[in-house]
């Protein structure tokens, strides 16, 4: 065994606070509608068994029922279950609402999702009873202000990862402060896939090498850590978890995308291409709006009764035009169709997903030096299209989504592709105009 790391650590104060929204999705839905309140409902994408909650309220969790969940399954776990569909646009403004009320409080350092946010504590802030009394005054505030079914849990500690960990202690309407003299002990309880970076594959790898848990990882030194872990990650972690506060990682968006769980009637070649179509121009507004460029376009599908999903890409010019995006796009669906095609049953796609990927800032934005060339000439096309695309982003934004499109919308052949809340990202609300 490794020696154990010394015990004359520096002083690891309370620095962060970090905020856990409890069942955002069904609490909204609840706030929405005095009539769901106190009953178990799950949130679900579509109006269908074979597709997952996406949200389960507090009462739908004391039935073992969990994101993820299979509808059908869950209607099996609760007889009195009530699936509504997700108000993705009502989600956001919510989100809105309590990070003002939270700003009311103490500025937001990072909102970390649509329910999560995280807050650094000044040296004033961070006593334990200072930090408990601020944490449960903006408690108290989102109930006020926002809703009453908007409960939260708070986590605090002397980092933003230990505060997560704290925040998952307790739920719901939990509180709980990991002080320095706790640490690292009061983690040993946990499971190491509790920790944000450990998934199974990891597990595995530091089974491997003799961590089988939190109290295993801590008891190794910093050094001996990090080469368990496979990089410099371990190392990090190793600190991490007895409390020092490290400088943030920087990070940045690699791809802009959206996906689609298409209902069953739907699945057939042509509804699930005009869904890709609409994808793919949702996915190059937001590159406009970022004001980004791409330069690799992928598209990606599920089929039914199968987990694993089928990609394909292609390479784009450096471009933000919808329309040369929709180009690529209907050069890659025949592969999709083929793919299909060959599969037992036939062609049956219950996921579609358009993602833009190797993006990078638009540095500088010029008039064009195409404009006096032949009009057929593709740069002097490209030149058109990119401000056609530009127009009708003005115009979806004003008018509202669908104002204007190009090519093929009907409704009665495809399913309508609205807004949709990732876990991990918050659309702006312009996005619920395109």
């Amino acid at each position: 065994m490794p020696d154990a790391p010394p015990l004359d650590l520096p002083p690891r104060p309370l620095r962060w606070l970090y905020l856990d929204l409890n069942s955002y999705f069904a609490s909204v839905e609840q706030q929405l509608n005095p009539d769901l309140r106190g009953r178990p409902i799950i949130v679900a994408p579509v109006d269908s068994d074979t597709t997952v909650a996406i949200a389960a309220s507090v009462e739908a969790k004391k039935y073992g029922i969990r994101t993820g969940t299979p509808v059908w399954e869950a209607k099996q776990l609760c007889r009195e279950l009530i699936v509504t569909p997700g108000s993705h646009a009502k989600y956001v403004e919510f989100h809105e609402a309590i990070v003002a009320e939270i700003w009311n409080h103490i500025p937001v350092t990072r909102v970390c999702s649509i329910d999560e946010v995280a807050c650094r504590l000044l040296d004033n802030e961070n006593s334990v009873a200072a930090a408990t009394a601020l944490a449960q005054r903006i408690k108290a505030g989102i109930r006020a202000h926002v809703g009453t079914c908007l409960t939260s849990s708070v986590g605090i500690a002397p980092n933003r990862l230990l505060a997560k960990l704290a925040s998952d202690m307790q739920k719901p309407d939990g509180l709980t402060v990991l002080s320095e003299e706790m640490l690292p002990q009061r983690l040993f309880a946990l499971p190491l896939r509790d920790i944000a970076g450990i998934g199974a594959k990891m597990e595995k790898r530091l089974a491997q090498q003799g961590i089988l848990d939190i109290g295993q990882l801590c008891a190794r030194r910093p050094r001996d850590a990090g080469s368990a872990w496979g990089g410099v990650n371990g190392d990090r972690l190793w600190y991490l978890l007895h409390g020092f506060d490290l400088p943030e990682k920087p990070t940045q968006s690699r791809t802009i995308g959206h996906s689609h769980v298409l209902s069953p009637r739907k699945r057939g070649l042509e509804p699930v291409r005009l869904t890709a179509r609409r994808l793919a121009l949702k996915s190059a507004s937001r590159l406009r709006r970022k004001g980004h460029v791409s330069r690799l376009l992928v598209l990606h599908a599920r089929f039914e009764d199968d987990k694993s999903t089928w990609r394909t890409s292609i390479k784009l010019p450096s471009t933000q035009d919808s329309f040369t995006v929709l180009a690529a796009l209907d050069t890659l669906f025949p592969r999709l169709a083929d793919a299909g095609r060959k599969r037992p049953g036939g062609f049956a796609i219950r996921m579609i997903g358009v993602t833009l990927a190797e993006i990078a800032p638009l540095h500088g934005e010029q008039e064009s030096l195409f404009a006096a060339l032949d009009p057929d000439d593709p740069l002097a096309r490209e030149t058109r299209t990119l401000a056609l695309s530009k127009a009708m982003d003005r115009i979806n934004e004003k008018f509202g989504r669908l104002a204007v499109s190009v090519g093929p919308m009907d409704g009665s052949r495809t399913d309508r592709v609205g807004t949709k809340i990732a876990f991990g990202r918050i659309p702006d609300l312009d996005e619920f105009h395109e």
